[in-house]
């Protein structure tokens, strides 16, 4: 999907040199690949504090072969 983009090109030179890219389409793919991992993590570390679970519970328990 072809799509057009005003960006800032200061930002596409820089992150070409930083992140070695030779095109400004992967310098793109890559941070919005980094954009999303990272707003994902933040989803995950959201959790935190919420999950419940049995202090007693013994994995070790669930994983003894028989």
């Amino acid at each position: 999907m072809a799509t057009n983009l005003a960006i800032d090109d200061k930002l596409i030179v820089e992150a070409q040199l930083i992140g070695g890219f030779k095109t400004k389409k992967a310098a793109v793919t890559e941070a919005l690949e980094e954009y999303i991992k990272r707003r994902k993590q933040i989803q995950i570390t959201s959790l935190f504090g919420k999950v419940e679970y049995y202090p007693d519970y013994d994995y070790k328990v669930t994983r003894s072969r028989q």
